[in-house]
Parts: structure tokens; C-alpha cells; sequence
């Protein structure tokens, strides 16, 4: 099983409170565990251009602000920006494609992009990641403790982070307030 450029959506039955009502992008998954970033919890005590700032990046100013989240509990310091695929630059180095034309890039130069008013069209940061070993995600999914889905474009980055967890979910077909925490067998 290979859920990467998946989502991962909480159950609401969730035990770690890192991951309550969490979307996990899914950005690689194979048998030797899964990386991924949550794209719904921002850090509302650290805005873009307080971190370029610290970072000694100049905001150009046609420069972009995106939004910065909590990715995962993982390398917290260390800083990953999903994006779209459309950023032109030279070489690929420190980007790693995700399935579903996106890219994750955990170098300086596509935050000096964004900074100047370049960078790619659709773009989030996020601090840390979530990282799973083998076959830990896998018995997770088991327990009922979250469910898989395509990531869809609106929910990743969109500008209500409050309401991506549900919006997941309808894009689903399902309604937040059916889910019970329990798991069960027919």
C-alpha cells in the first residue's frame, strides 16, 4: 500500500492530542514507514515574515505572506514548504516531488523566493513533520484512527484552517457529527 499524495484525516476517536482533528498530507509512505505534514494546525504566535525576519531574509514589497503551521512533532526547527509545482528554478535539489503536482522543498531558496514576490503559486510552511515507522501508520488505520482520502487542492491550501477537517471529510461524503469514535466490526 502506497498512500503518498494521500491525505490522512483524524478520527475523531484520536488519542495523541498532536493529531486531534488533523489533515496529514501523506508526502511519502512505502514500506519503511511514511513522512508527512499536517496542513491544518497553524502557528498563530509565528507569522511568515516574523520567521524571514528572524532568518535574515529581506521581504521585498511584492513579498508574499503564506501561512505557517505546525507540520508534526518531528524536527520541530526544521522547516518544509509545500507547494505547488509550478515554481520555476534552477535544479530540483532539496524538492521532492509529491504525488498530485505538488513538491515539498526544505531549502532557504524557495523562502527567498516567496520573500522577493516569487516562489511557487500555492505554498504553505510548516515546522516539524509527522513521521511514522514501518508499518506504524498502517496498524493506525487498522485501529480506526484515521481515514485516507485524495487530497484535494482546496482543503490543502485553503485559507480556513478551522474548517479543512470537515471540509475532508464532506469531500468524502461524510458528516462530521456521524463520526463516532468507536470502531467496530459487522
Amino acid at each position: 500500500m502506497d498512500l503518498s499524495g494521500q491525505i490522512l484525516i483524524a478520527m475523531p476517536g484520536m488519542a495523541d492530542p498532536r493529531f486531534e482533528r488533523s489533515v496529514v498530507l501523506l508526502c511519502a509512505h512505502s514500506a519503511e514507514g511514511a513522512m508527512g505534514l499536517i496542513v491544518n494546525k497553524p502557528l498563530e504566535e509565528l507569522s511568515f515574515s516574523g520567521l524571514l525576519e528572524h532568518l535574515n531574509i529581506p521581504v521585498a514589497p511584492s513579498g508574499r505572506e503564506i501561512s505557517v503551521h505546525f507540520g508534526g512533532p518531528v524536527e520541530r526547527g526544521r522547516g518544509f514548504v509545500l507547494h505547488s509545482s509550478d515554481w520555476e528554478r534552477g535544479g530540483a535539489e532539496g524538492t521532492m516531488k509529491v504525488p498530485g503536482g505538488l513538491e515539498m522543498t526544505a531549502t532557504i531558496n524557495v523562502l527567498e523566493a516567496l520573500a522577493s514576490g516569487g516562489g511557487p503559486g500555492k505554498a504553505l510552511l510548516a515546522l516539524g513533520y509527522s513521521g511514522w515507522g514501518p508499518g506504524q501508520l498502517e496498524a493506525e488505520i487498522a485501529r480506526n484512527d484515521w481515514l485516507t482520502c485524495d487530497a484535494p487542492e482546496g482543503v490543502l491550501f485553503g485559507a480556513d484552517d478551522g474548517g479543512k477537517w470537515s471540509a475532508a471529510l464532506r469531500g468524502m461524503g461524510i458528516d462530521p457529527l456521524t463520526l463516532s469514535a468507536a470502531a467496530g466490526r459487522a
